[in-house]
């Protein structure tokens, strides 16, 4: 990196940073006012209004209130997209924070509130002072905590009526360094699949169960079997989980019930795992429950796939990163994580790149020890300046 170029990306962070007041206060009110998947509308409203104030072309109701955002300029054919997710998890927050949630049980616990303000704050800057020749969509996703916002979004002709050569996303990361990016090429999230098995005995007196068919002890039987699955079916070098999340049967302690019910999540990082996996759960339910005299059928449930991150975009990505934050505060290939993203079902239909931000590790101010989806989770506000300086400068390079 010369001289200017370093010049140029320390004065786009301290711009960001000194502007940062401003999106602190919109991440605030979002947060404030969390709204669950597909009902995003005060959410999406806000996004909207903001990026026509800005001289963005604006689309509303894709994928039901998901929200684009396009700015063309210039001659060039490229087009890039960067994805925002919106919706928030149905968790009572417990942060004593001024601006927590004001609607019960519902709260922002995985930092999409700042997502969105990253990305709102990265849009006025690249109308006002960004030069450019090409295409931007500014994609503000629904409904990402398990409804598959970015497929409805991608079934109402997402690709089809704004076009990218490539689509980038962010998310941030607890355990990591705070404003560190981090970045892998290759399977990075696990997929994620949805499993009911449903066991069907003979119902009776617990006093006589010589003359019903238990369906507990075969769920129970099911339950151990399943987990001999990942240690002696899959390869030891593969990722795989799972894991009973539920198991329902009986009202009585001496009623032998008639049914039980078992739920399962299903997650890998290779495609062949995954297809392993659900031949091999099928078959051991339904084997164990026919072993002790029931009837086992099970509903599985493809969810998310595996997203795989494209080289070409992830080197790409990696270099703005390195570019804005210098190396020391890039992890250029960190460690494949088994959540799970529905930014893999852009990534199947356009190359692109899904990079972390740390929210932090505990060190320092303690911010952000605290992981995803815990009623005590906040994002952290000084990442804002940073996901909008690089959102920034990658459109800066992209379409250049």
């Amino acid at each position: 990196m010369n001289a200017s170029a370093g010049s140029f990306t320390q004065d786009l962070l301290k711009t960001f940073q000194n502007q940062s007041e401003e999106f602190v206060a919109v991440r605030r009110d979002i947060h404030r006012h969390p709204e669950m998947g597909f009902q995003e509308h005060r959410t999406s409203e806000l996004v909207a209004n903001l990026l026509e104030t800005w001289g963005y072309t604006v689309t509303r109701g894709i994928g039901g209130t998901g929200v684009v955002g396009q700015l063309k300029r210039g001659t060039g054919h490229q087009a890039v997209g960067l994805r925002a997710d919106m919706d928030a998890l149905p968790i009572q927050e417990n942060t004593g924070l001024p601006y927590a949630s004001c609607h019960a049980g519902v709260m922002h616990a995985c930092g999409h509130d700042g997502h969105t303000a990253m990305l709102l704050a990265a849009a006025k800057h690249i109308a006002d002072q960004v030069e450019f020749s090409g295409t931007l969509n500014l994609i503000f996703q629904p409904a990402e905590e398990g409804l598959g916002g970015a497929k409805k979004m991608m079934e109402d002709g997402l690709f089809k009526q704004f076009p990218c050569d490539a689509v980038f996303g962010m998310h941030n990361m607890p355990g990591y360094r705070q404003g560190q990016l981090v970045f892998r090429d290759g399977p990075f999230m696990a997929s994620s699949d949805l499993v009911t098995i449903t066991i069907e005995g003979t119902g009776g007196h617990g006093a006589v169960p010589q003359k019903a068919a238990d369906p507990i002890v075969a769920g129970s039987a099911i339950v151990m079997g399943l987990q001999s699955i990942v240690s002696r079916n899959v390869d030891p070098q593969e990722m795989a989980v799972i894991t009973v999340g539920a198991f329902h049967a009986g009202m009585a302690n001496n009623v032998i019930p008639q049914s039980a019910t078992l739920s399962l999540s299903v997650r890998a990082l290779n495609s062949r795992v995954r297809d392993l996996l659900e031949n091999r759960i099928k078959v051991l339910a339904e084997s164990q429950a026919i072993s002790y005299g029931v009837k086992a059928q099970v509903e599985y449930r493809r969810n998310y796939p595996v997203l795989v991150n494209h080289l070409r975009e992830t080197d790409f990505a990696r270099e703005v990163a390195k570019e804005l934050v210098g190396e020391k505060s890039v992890v250029l290939q960190g460690r494949a994580l088994t959540g799970s993203e529905d930014f893999a079902f852009f990534l199947e239909e356009v190359p692109g790149c899904y990079l972390l931000v740390g929210n932090g590790d505990g060190e320092g101010d303690g911010h952000g020890a605290c992981m995803v989806h815990n009623p005590g989770y906040d994002f952290h506000d000084g990442n804002i300046p940073i996901g909008a300086a690089f959102w920034a400068l990658l459109v800066r390079r992209y379409l250049s």
